[in-house]
């Protein structure tokens, strides 16, 4: 029995080229990052403002009010330097770490151990309420710092000597670092039986720029406080370290490169230990700031998720200490207008939509487009 074959149909293809995605051979042009950052920002606030439609909100209405409650005038933008403080150095501890290709996402924990650490210095008490504020705060500051490096350390160690995968270890410790800070704030210098220390004596207070308004009247009413005056210092000495030093030579060569890193004889198992300590410090100290220069006590929410917020900004400023600064801000106003957008939850929405396409807009980088147009048959 004959059968017959029939030709089977091929669908062409309705446009005559496809786009294709190379890897890059050549350095990046200097302007492509800042270019790429800028775009995925666009697209997360357009994203961001369907999400707002869809809600019933104005996506216009919004975002201009956001910007008026940040920086509409010169005591709601004091306000929003406040809120980026300790992003500004959560950011910074983020962005060491990532320079080594280490995935640090233990920032909050390591912020509430240095809160911790730093009220211990106060309530005690290691010194006594009439000591001298420099002397006051600067042990608070050391304090929390070795305490959140001590809080690197652990998975660092793990990291360097076992392998052990350090978003697990330093996710985890974030936990224990919330636990450990409750038993303190319930139990042990719990007052009245409230989530909340008792107040520090003001020579543990950070000054503000209000407390200056007797030389300068225009201070009164600004609440920014000393620790964004550390977190620039912190910016500009991490910016040396990580590019002109040999040791940030080192982090970046590691990072990108582990097996011509252990050829050229440098010192990996130490330098992740270190790293992560110098990361866990870092958050360490945003922690001190914060008690320190606004809640004046240790409690429970002295954190919005300031730890997590910096793995954000860490990315936006594609790992640069000083873009860490703006960054932060820009951050900062969308923490302190965010509160007032209703449903609640959409600050957070646009936040996680704005690390989605930052992470995404990371393949621009690494490969380029090609339009390629299809051979004619």
């Amino acid at each position: 029995m004959a059968t017959s074959e029939r030709p089977v149909a091929t669908r062409k293809p309705n446009l005559p080229f496809y786009v294709r995605l190379e890897p890059r051979i050549t350095q990046v042009p200097g302007w492509l990052p800042l270019a790429v950052s800028m775009g995925a920002i666009l697209i997360a606030l357009f994203l961001g403002g369907i999400v707002l439609a869809l809600v019933g909100g104005n996506p216009f209405r919004a975002y201009a009010h956001i910007a008026r409650a940040s920086f509409g005038s010169i005591g709601v933008f004091s306000d929003t330097l406040v809120k980026a403080t300790p992003l500004i150095l959560t950011g910074l501890a983020c962005t060491v770490a990532f320079r080594m290709k280490l995935w640090n996402i233990g920032a909050e924990g390591q912020l509430f151990i240095g809160a911790f650490a730093a009220s211990a210095i106060v309530l005690t008490p290691v010194l006594p309420a009439e000591t001298s504020p420099i002397l006051m705060l600067l042990t608070m500051a050391v304090a929390g710092f070795i305490a959140g490096a001590i809080w690197g350390f652990i998975p660092g160690i793990l990291k360097a000597k076992l392998n052990v995968n350090e978003v697990v270890t330093t996710l985890m410790m974030n936990y224990i670092a919330f636990s450990w800070n409750n038993f303190f704030i319930y139990a042990v210098w719990s007052e009245g039986g409230f989530q909340m220390s008792p107040v520090f004596p003001k020579s543990a207070w950070m000054p503000r720029l209000t407390d200056l308004a007797g030389t300068v009247p225009a201070f009164r009413g600004l609440t920014t406080h000393l620790g964004l005056a550390l977190g620039i210092v912190a910016a500009v000495i991490l910016w040396w370290v990580l590019c002109r030093s040999k040791w940030g030579f080192e982090i970046q060569l590691t990072g990108d490169n582990p097996n011509a890193a252990r050829y050229a004889g440098i010192n990996i198992v130490r330098n992740t230990v270190l790293v992560m300590m110098l990361s866990g410090g870092l958050a360490g100290l945003a922690g001190m700031s914060e008690i320190s220069g606004v809640v004046h006590r240790l409690q429970g929410s002295i954190s919005p998720g300031y730890g997590f917020t910096g793995i954000i900004v860490a990315w936006l400023a594609k790992l640069n200490p000083l873009l860490v600064v703006p960054v932060s801000i820009l951050f900062g106003a969308l923490l302190l207008a965010g509160r007032e957008i209703q449903p609640s939850g959409i600050p957070k929405l646009i936040q996680g939509i704005l690390l989605f396409c930052l992470i995404s807009s990371d393949v621009l980088l690494r490969y380029r487009l090609r339009i390629v147009r299809r051979e004619q048959a």
